[in-house]
């Protein structure tokens, strides 16, 4: 019976090939992946832009509050660190420190949300089908959408603080790029963690608090850790540290784009991205899953 069983499922295998039927809730091969994920990009931006709507509606202020908390953030930490660095405050301080917090707030917002990304849409993966990768990817449109406002302000802290416009500051539109590339690949490697493991979402605070005091948001790493240059030479491939002093290059006076500022970037943002939606894509078909 167990033999004729076999040879039944084996009948129905082939036949299934044969006619280009295929399982409910198969993974699709990784190019059919990606260009179903394309196809149906407009769901992402659509569901980045109501969460946002919904996240505000119950606030007073609404979506100033966008602007208000990496705002005030800055300012207390500028209030802090420069007086206990008075003598040691990196130049164009409040310019440095401004660039610093809302650029670390962009990657640490898309990591946090796209943690959430599954976990909070548990309705959606049960109930649709499309390729689950939509969802960190709204999480960071939805953090995209969120910055814009942000660096709006900065360029305007720029003007005040400093002398006027550059045409530097064009080139901060592939550093945003670049960062929301790099973006996207750590929220997609956040949500499969997150979905299998939910206690991450504990850890990833004190992770994040990690990360801001050890990028330089600020504090000046180069003279910092100007005595110890081996140390230095290992945290400047800090992804973090290397987005926010290529950004500082183009829009701070005193500081560089070096080239090998952009290298870096660029390299951190095709590894990431690439990792990311490949490590996404191979637990497809477990997300939603009841264990």
């Amino acid at each position: 019976m167990r033999r004729k069983a076999r040879l039944f499922e084996m009948s129905l295998a082939d036949y299934a090939r044969e006619h280009g039927l295929k399982r409910v809730g198969a993974r699709p091969a990784f190019l059919d992946y990606l260009g179903q994920a394309w196809g149906r990009r407009d769901f992402a931006y659509t569901l980045a832009k109501f969460t946002n709507e919904a996240a505000n509606a119950k606030n007073r202020l609404g979506r100033w509050w966008v602007i208000l908390l990496p705002t005030v953030q800055a300012m207390v930490y500028g209030l802090i660190f420069g007086v206990l660095m008075a003598r040691d405050r990196p130049e164009n301080f409040i310019p440095f420190l401004f660039t610093g917090v809302f650029l670390f707030t962009f990657i640490s917002g898309s990591a946090t949300q796209g943690a959430t990304a599954l976990t909070s849409n548990t309705g959606l993966v049960r109930s649709l089908a499309f390729p689950r990768v939509l969802l960190p990817v709204s999480a960071v449109i939805r953090q995209f959408l969120n910055t814009l406002p942000q660096i709006g302000l900065l360029l305007i802290t720029l003007l005040v603080f400093q002398q006027g416009i550059t045409w530097k500051w064009l080139l901060l539109i592939p550093v945003i790029a670049l960062m929301s590339l790099f973006n996207l690949g750590i929220a997609m490697i956040m949500a499969r963690i997150a979905s299998q493991v939910q206690d991450i979402n504990k850890l990833l605070p004190f992770v994040i608090r990690i990360l801001f005091y050890t990028s330089g948001i600020f504090f000046s790493m180069d003279r910092l850790l100007k005595d110890h240059p081996s140390i230095l030479a290992v945290l400047k491939f800090n992804p973090i540290y290397d987005y926010v002093e290529l950004a500082r290059g183009l829009l701070v006076q005193g500081y560089e784009a070096t080239a090998f500022l952009w290298l870096t970037s660029a390299g951190w943002a095709i590894l990431a991205a690439v990792i990311g939606v490949f490590f996404f894509w191979k637990a497809e078909e477990r997300y939603g899953r009841e264990d």
